[in-house]
């Protein structure tokens, strides 16, 4: 391919005829061809060509970066890019008061390169979970879902944890930012592990997390018991919203847990009842709608809802008379957001890449990342009191040595600097170099008021602090774990009642039975014109059933249907309770409603039936099997009409066969136990070719004792 100037031109650039450099052997027609793709199949990248190539290697940036810089958190300092930027601007700027969140936003996007939107959503959430940012004015509502008021109105500041445990510029490693203008921090030297602390939900390509938050002062006592050397006590989440937690499927931050609202009784209040907390990620205004809707659907006896949530929740629910409140708040939990489950999944970046990790992993990692922290501000502070000591030194030398007096007759700089030199020769065992220019320059601008006024005591005292000092921060090196166990100790001391747990721990849920609840919220009636359901206000009451159960409707000639149990629906134009059987026997009988009943897989029934084309009576004994929602089915072939239709195996099936002359067998008893199980679509097998005039599973008033019965065979 001949070379381009243009880069891009050598991309786009298609393959041209073999050059005299590529070896015959390429192109020789005769050589054997490679193996063709198959149809639809994604060829490899190399063979897509270079807007493919182009494309692949586009997309894999963009994966990157949102993985990368938008969506997951980093291990070492628990923080989003976007919520590293915010707090990193807010301490440019920090003077202990409130600032305007635009303000906050508009230095932000120095750092941030997308809308002002996100970063203000990001800053009230920082400001919610209440930890780094301390709100002012309107931040929306947690509770009820309100948002927050526009960023000119409401303020923000960092909180002294923040102030005191995020940052540290001298250890801070900078790189300059988007533009190129600023210089933003790659990571905050985070001493408390924000990131099981704030909790984080992100969804980048092809990658998601979500890290449940955490109590703070469990989450610094679990990580001295790591630094102590001992196992990761067991840890669960605590949610701002409170509520009650079943912790039993959450396992060091894989799994699930459940969270309950707070629902009670008051004494006074009759028929009443109160939620006071809602579980985390629910608004109270969604949990008034999810009871609303449980309310349609009748499975929920609450007359009245009135939602008072302010600054805590209280939702009143007023139950119908006679209603049992504590079946009701079994409802709650199983029919309304009252409860929920929330999945736990964590996945972090670690040196920029991701993984997952567990609860203990994460805190192991910060115990290690904090001990490094201490490790590299001791040493920048060792490097400092050496600089103070040898500077003290110096002046003290300067001053108590008169070196100074040299000077006076000076005329030069030159002559200046080197009678310093020459006044400091006899103690150049007390220095560890030779006096520096810019050493001996401090020294010259010391003003005579402070030489004057010098007292050695005050002196010695200083350095003797410093060597104090110096000696303690190598101590504390020597033993990182122990200076480390002990910081957390104070600040488990200074915020432990400022952060208690919120969320109750039970020691997990009783089951609630969902049909149980249910099992008489619906009476299914039929209606003399034939309608079925349970907004059917007058007819035959067939039976009680639940909104979740799946009914079966059958008619007379065998086709059936599943269904959930409707408000109303027509099965039969004229229906005869207690005769339809009676119907099917008379030539051309009208199709009619026959049976319904509550669907179950593997039920058994037993059907007897009719079919004209050759004049026999079949039997079949069967479980409904799977089954698809409101599609018919057919139980018996068609034409034919079903005679007798029970659920179970009954013991004995009474026939009474029409009248015939000659005819010596009336009547005939049969066991219905002797028939094989067979799915509902099978066939029957024979039982009579005589005509039947009645059919019962036990003896009616048409059977005749007297007569006698001959146990009748069903043909297998």
């Amino acid at each position: 391919m001949p070379k381009t100037d243009d880069p891009q031109d050598e991309l786009f650039a298609t393959p041209q005829d073999p050059t005299p450099e590529q070896p015959q052997e390429e192109t020789d027609a005769s050589a054997p061809a490679e193996e063709a793709s198959p149809a639809g199949a994604v060829p490899d990248i190399r063979d897509r060509g270079p807007f493919g190539r182009l494309m692949d290697d586009n997309f894999l940036k963009f994966a990157a970066y949102s993985i990368c810089d938008r969506a997951l958190p980093t291990v070492e300092d628990g923080l989003k890019p976007v919520q590293r930027r915010i707090l990193h601007a807010m301490w440019e700027k920090d003077d202990g008061r409130f600032s305007k969140v635009a303000g906050v936003v508009g230095n932000t996007m120095h750092y941030h390169p997308h809308g002002d939107a996100a970063i203000k959503d990001a800053v009230v959430t920082l400001a919610n979970k209440r930890y780094l940012i301390e709100g002012q004015g309107n931040f929306g509502n947690i509770l009820t879902g309100d948002e927050a008021a526009a960023g000119r109105y409401i303020e923000c500041r960092l909180t002294k944890l923040a102030r005191e445990q995020l940052f540290s510029p001298k250890i801070t490693e900078y790189v300059p930012s988007y533009d190129g203008r600023n210089k933003e921090p790659v990571l905050l030297p985070a001493k408390i592990p924000l990131c099981l602390m704030l909790g984080v939900d992100g969804i980048a390509v092809g990658l998601s997390t979500a890290v449940l938050p955490h109590n703070f002062i469990e989450l610094l006592q679990a990580e001295i018991e790591i630094l102590k050397g001992h196992p990761c006590p067991v840890l669960v989440p605590d949610f701002i919203t409170g509520g009650e937690m079943d912790a039993s499927d959450y396992d060091d931050g894989r799994g699930s847990v459940k969270v309950r609202a707070r629902i009670e009784e008051r004494k006074g209040e009759k028929n009443k009842l109160f939620v006071t907390s809602v579980p985390y990620g629910v608004t109270t205004d969604r949990l008034a709608e999810s009871i609303e809707k449980a309310i349609k659907s009748k499975r929920l006896p609450i007359k009245h809802i009135d939602n008072f949530t302010a600054e805590t929740v209280e939702i009143e629910l007023t139950l119908n008379p006679g209603s049992d409140a504590d079946k009701v708040r079994k409802s709650l939990y199983a029919f309304t957001d009252c409860e929920r489950r929330i999945p736990s999944r964590i996945v972090v970046l670690s040196q920029n890449r991701p993984c997952e990790m567990t609860v203990s992993e994460v805190l192991s990692r910060h115990a290690e990342l904090l001990q490094d922290i201490f490790r590299r501000e001791f040493q920048v502070r060792l490097r400092e009191i050496e600089e103070l000591i040898l500077r003290k030194t110096l002046e003290a030398l300067f001053i108590e040595k008169r070196i100074y007096k040299r000077i006076e007759g000076v005329k030069t700089a030159e002559a200046v600097f080197a009678e310093v030199r020459a006044g400091f020769e006899p103690y150049a065992n007390l220095l560890e170099h030779p006096l520096t220019d810019d050493e001996i320059d401090h020294l010259l601008k010391i003003p005579i008021r402070r030489i004057s006024l010098y007292d050695i005591n005050k002196h010695n005292d200083e350095l003797n602090a410093l060597r104090a000092e110096y000696a303690q921060i190598n101590d504390d090196l020597a033993h990182l774990s122990r200076y480390a166990v002990k910081y957390l100790k104070g600040l488990i001391k200074e915020y432990a009642s400022k952060y208690p747990r919120l969320t109750q721990v039970t020691d997990g849920f009783q089951q609630i039975d969902e049909r149980a609840l249910t099992s008489t919220e619906l009476t299914l009636r039929l209606s003399e014109d034939g309608y079925l359901g349970y907004d059917v206000k007058q007819g035959q009451v067939l039976f009680p059933c639940s909104s979740l159960d799946k009914l079966y409707i059958l008619w007379s000639d065998g086709r059936y249907r599943f269904a959930p149990p409707p408000d109303k629906f027509l099965v039969d134009a004229a229906y005869a309770p207690g005769h339809a059987w009676l119907d099917a026997l008379r030539p051309r009988a009208p199709i009619r409603f026959f049976d319904v009943g509550i669907y179950a897989r593997d039920d058994v029934f037993t059907c007897v039936y009719y079919e004209p084309v050759y004049g026999f009576t079949y039997f079949k004994r069967f479980t409904w099997g799977g089954m698809i929602m409101n599609k018919d089915y057919a139980l018996v072939p068609e034409g034919a009409t079903i005679l007798l239709f029970c659920k179970g195996t009954p013991e004995a099936i009474y026939v009474k066969y029409k009248y015939m002359k000659n005819q010596r067998i009336t009547q005939q008893v049969f066991d219905p136990s002797e028939a094989r199980l067979t799915a509902a679509s099978s066939k029957g097998i024979q039982m009579t070719p005589k005509q039947i005039e009645r059919i019962s599973t036990k003896q009616e008033a048409w059977w005749i004792p007297s007569e006698g019965a001959t146990k009748g065979a069903l043909f297998t």
